[in-house]
């Protein structure tokens, strides 16, 4: 009966959902496998072009950059430099890939402040900004765009965010510039193996003022819809399967373009379980991610998109 199981299927797991996620570390000369995240590497900014070849080839259709300075302060000054981690990096795909390939830059400020937060903060209250954040958020979109990058992925869950991100684009002659709203990111426990990649642990408190409470689902909606109103092009939920009623929601309610990303966390629970013998990890990667495109996400940013694509190829 098996072979009759495509016929009636209800929904397919394609390369083309797949957003695989590159950290580019300024501070290294070769890969580094990530601690926490088995089987990830940090890449040196002079390999990303070849790594993204190698992405391209698995079919898979964008990726999405993340960066690690060398150096970090207060203010994120290096998230915005046109010789910056990114920009370099984004040039150089745009320069010497062989592919063609969806370059989106993320845009949080985490990876780039010396305390690890997404905002400018007052160290007196250490009370994160809100506003003053808004105009490094423009300036960083801009410096992306400027570089060649085709979506911009703003993450820091700042109040009017998509609003500032567009104005700045638009000013700058960017308008066709999209941008992938982080509309509703959840204060999660999921995310630990990526401040190892990333580098970006943050020196006080929490991320909970500004990111959302994983008990509201109401509240997201709230978010996704600003983030509409402001200009946001596509939507994204993050984390991805413990919050699959939220894509679900955000799907049938908005009808925009979904995304989905499969946090570090889930990536290495799994990962943890396989090496350990207590899951398949082939079976439970497939599961898991058909499981966030039967919940609505039209895309998923997930660190298996590498094996799931080869997989998919098989």
């Amino acid at each position: 009966m098996d072979k009759f199981r495509p016929l009636v299927r209800q929904t397919d797991l394609d390369v083309n959902d797949l957003i695989c996620p590159i950290f580019v570390d300024e501070t290294i000369k070769e890969p580094v496998e990530i601690r926490s995240m088995p089987g990830y590497y940090n890449i040196p900014p002079d390999m990303v072009a070849d790594e993204v070849d190698c992405i391209s080839d698995l079919g898979i259709p964008a990726i999405i950059l993340f960066g690690v300075p060398h150096d970090k302060d207060e203010t994120g000054t290096h998230a915005y430099g046109d010789d910056d981690v990114i920009q370099k990096a984004v040039r150089s795909i745009k320069g010497q890939s062989k592919k063609e390939i969806i370059v989106i830059t993320d845009l949080c400020l985490c990876e780039y402040t010396s305390h690890g937060h997404c905002g400018m903060v007052d160290f007196d209250t250490q009370e994160i900004l809100n506003d003053p954040t808004l105009e490094i958020l423009g300036k960083t979109a801009v410096s992306h765009a400027r570089a060649g990058a085709d979506i911009v992925a703003p993450s820091g869950m700042m109040d009017g965010m998509v609003r500032a991100i567009r104005k700045a684009l638009d000013d700058n002659g960017f308008p066709n510039t999209p941008i992938m709203s982080y509309a509703a990111k959840y204060s999660s426990g999921f995310y630990g193996p990526f401040r190892d990649a990333a580098k970006s642990g943050f020196s006080f408190g929490d991320r909970a003022s500004y990111q959302m409470d994983p008990g509201n689902s109401d509240e997201a909606m709230r978010e996704v819809e600003l983030d509409i109103d402001e200009g946001a092009d596509i939507i994204m939920v993050k984390p991805a399967m413990p919050y699959l009623d939220i894509i679900y929601r955000v799907k049938k309610g908005y009808k925009m373009p979904t995304a989905a990303y499969q946090v570090s966390g889930e990536y290495s629970m799994i990962k943890a379980a396989a090496q350990n013998g207590w899951l398949d990890e082939k079976k439970v990667m497939y599961e898991s991610l058909i499981s966030i495109k039967r919940a609505g996400a039209d895309m998923i940013l997930t660190y298996f998109a590498k094996d799931m694509a080869k997989m998919l190829n098989e």
